[in-house]
């Protein structure tokens, strides 16, 4: 199944992670402005997942979304988690460790890959949505820590759990295509190695940017495109350094990427081009890729986003890009397409 055969307006979607209050409290006013931007500019695939602060996002994003007919858009959501009924996380077995949902919901979750625990996610999810059916459904964050074991463990329960169970839903009709959700190549490396169950797609968050691309160019890209699988890049601001802020994987970024990123502004400054359109259409040019998610929590940086995707950006700047050593020299680059 492929995902991009199933997109309705191309290959910009929306990542809701900022909408569970990612890094700060988002009002509501604001979070509701921000979907319906995106509507209004044409985004007809969101992405959220029970995580982004707590069931947050997906509440929100369900309310925004029920304006509109169900077939008009594309939904994804995650499963790995369950958030629980009580507001209370001392009762959690994990907290979140880099505390970027602090202004979420209060509320308590496990870790569960299993086959129950998939269900229940599923069917908890729908019903903050407010939806009867998901599209694409990816079992997130596998390459984190779970229960102080290797994230080898996690897949291995996931494996016998979440695959099996994603894959009759899909098989049934329930749901469109799944795959993993996740910001580590790894994972989905070893995925696509299986005979059965086998991923339809897979999200990739903050692996394949401007920034980090070297080992999903050289081991997940390659394999994706023999087995058929699609690629949805998450996060190709690299978690917002790319685009103005000052977080790369989650955290403040380190001086040596900050210095990057130096370097390529100087390159879109000489170009004049935003940073962003160079971001986005070097995530999107690998053929493995069928689309790209970006987060936002202000109506003002939807548009950014579609002007960055509608930029003509000079083949001299790619070059530029590869010539500074900034690219790798094997990265496909949208010049490549037309050269």
């Amino acid at each position: 199944m492929s995902v991009r055969d199933h997109l309705k307006n191309g290959p910009l979607g929306f990542g809701s992670a900022p909408l569970g209050n990612m890094f700060r409290d988002i009002p509501e006013d604001e979070a509701s402005a921000t979907v319906d931007a995106a509507w209004q500019a044409g985004t007809r695939f969101f992405d959220t997942a029970p995580f982004y602060g707590a069931g947050l996002s997906e509440m929100r994003l369900g309310r925004e979304l029920a304006r509109y007919e169900r077939d008009d858009y594309v939904l994804s959501t995650k499963v790995g988690r369950i958030i629980l009924d009580i507001p209370d996380t001392s009762t959690s077995q994990h907290v979140d460790e880099e505390d970027i949902f602090a202004n979420g919901r209060p509320n308590a979750w496990v870790y569960d890959y299993s086959r129950d625990g998939t269900l229940k996610s599923i069917a908890d999810s729908m019903s903050r949505l407010g939806v009867d059916r998901l599209d694409f459904v990816w079992v997130h964050d596998i390459a984190e820590d779970f229960h102080g074991d290797s994230w080898l463990a996690a897949f291995e329960a996931a494996r016998t759990g979440a695959f099996r169970a994603l894959s009759e839903l899909r098989d049934e009709g329930v749901i469109e295509a799944w795959g993993l959700g996740v910001n580590r190549a790894e994972p989905i490396e070893l995925a696509l190695g299986l005979s059965e169950p086998k991923p339809d797609a897979s999200l990739l968050a903050g692996r394949y940017t401007l920034l980090d691309h070297e080992h999903a160019l050289q081991r997940v890209m390659p394999a994706a495109q023999e087995s058929g699988v699609d690629i949805v890049v998450g996060g190709p601001y690299s978690s917002g350094i790319l685009a103005g802020g000052d977080h790369f994987d989650y955290q403040r970024a380190p001086a040596d990427i900050v210095a990057r990123v130096a370097k390529i502004r100087d390159l879109t400054a000489k170009f004049d081009i935003p940073i962003k359109a160079a971001a986005l259409q070097f995530s999107l040019a690998h053929p493995a890729v069928a689309a790209a998610i970006p987060g936002a929590s202000r109506p003002e940086r939807i548009m950014e986003d579609h002007t960055a995707l509608a930029t003509h950006v000079p083949d001299d700047f790619w070059h530029a890009l590869r010539a500074n050593n900034l690219v790798s020299p094997l990265a496909p680059l949208p010049v490549d397409a037309h050269a």
